[in-house]
């Protein structure tokens, strides 16, 4: 590993003043994945800023049944939330879904949300990867790209989002709260903080140097919705999804769909809301020939490889599968 420094901030003000003086530093939090990445030497900050222990550990509930949760918060205790588990089920079985019980004690929301990809050539400091160093090629397109990205890629990167607990949190229509260095904030959807790759695909999302997610916000969950989160991966415990489908729908008494909330993983280079295919549900009654139309619309676009052609008519039944079984348990109900 290259030698690095470490400083430990007191405070949020602290933190941005360490980051603004060095372009080579960055935030630490759980470290799950960031110092595997340093291991692998595929990144080498010169100063870790470690913020895991600011003030932002708290899950509060609101009485509107909003919810916001803490940047520090580790993943294990938000999974295991009572309020999360009742009202956003979808968002807990995600985050029991990723990793393993020992990583989940450790790892952090804003951390978790700012995870790189396991795609083996960005990992492997030995080939090309423009994610890694812009302009030096991407060969999964050509070589390994069986678990990689067939929604959102480009000619530059095709590699996947790891996620999980995004993934829900995009369904959900979570937005991150976000402290600049000079002290500002705003806040910005999970939907859209993270970048498609085009012909930048080292630049990952909308967040600039010294950026600190501070928390994440829950707005109330939909009136009567019912929620779901279904992992494919190629074994039951500490895998990457192959796909993966945050599922939230609401049914009226004609049995219509009120309203319904989707979100796909392992297929895009972000967690990937399956707009068009909700477009096409809301409204109607979800019969299976329509669930299936809307689910080949929202993969119409998609740009399989040979080795992950497979992806696309396995998210197709899985949005298929995550809308129709969830619409029956309503109605055994």
């Amino acid at each position: 590993m290259k030698e690095f420094a470490y400083a430990r901030a007191g405070d949020a003000a602290e933190a941005a003043a360490l980051i603004a003086q060095r372009p080579d530093a960055t935030y630490l939090g759980g470290g799950t994945n960031l110092v595997d990445l340093m291991k692998l030497g595929v990144t080498g900050p010169g100063l870790l800023i470690d913020v895991s222990r600011l003030p932002y550990d708290r899950i509060e509930h609101r009485e509107d049944g909003s919810v916001l949760i803490g940047a520090t918060v580790r993943n294990g205790a938000l999974a295991g939330d009572p309020g999360i588990r009742e009202r956003f089920p979808l968002l807990s079985q995600a985050l029991l879904a990723g990793a393993s019980g020992q990583l989940r004690t450790v790892a952090t929301v804003g951390g978790n949300l700012l995870q790189r990809t396991r795609c083996g050539y960005f990992q492997d400091v030995t080939k090309p990867c423009n994610k890694r160093e812009p302009g030096t090629g991407c060969p999964a397109i050509g070589g390994a790209h069986r678990d990689l990205a067939v929604l959102g890629t480009s000619d530059h990167c095709v590699a996947s989002h790891p996620s999980d607990m995004a993934v829900a949190l995009v369904a959900l229509d979570a937005v991150a709260h976000v402290r600049s260095v000079d002290g500002g904030s705003r806040t910005v959807p999970v939907a859209e903080l993270y970048l498609l790759p085009g012909d930048t695909p080292h630049r990952e999302t909308v967040l600039d140097h010294g950026d600190l997610i501070t928390a994440v916000e829950l707005p109330p969950p939909p009136h009567g919705a019912r929620m779901r989160y279904r992992k494919v991966r190629d074994r039951w415990s500490y895998a990457f999804a192959l796909v993966s489908v945050a599922t939230a729908v609401s049914v009226a008494e004609d049995g219509s769909l009120r309203d319904v909330r989707i979100a796909l993983g392992g297929v895009a280079p972000r967690p990937w809301r399956a707009r068009i295919a909700e477009a096409r549900l809301r409204g109607g009654r979800p019969d299976e020939e329509t669930l299936r139309d809307a689910a080949r619309a929202e993969l119409a676009e998609a740009r399989p490889l040979p080795d992950n052609a497979f992806k696309v008519d396995l998210a197709t039944d899985l949005i298929v599968a995550g809308v129709r079984d969830l619409v029956a348990r309503r109605d055994r109900a």
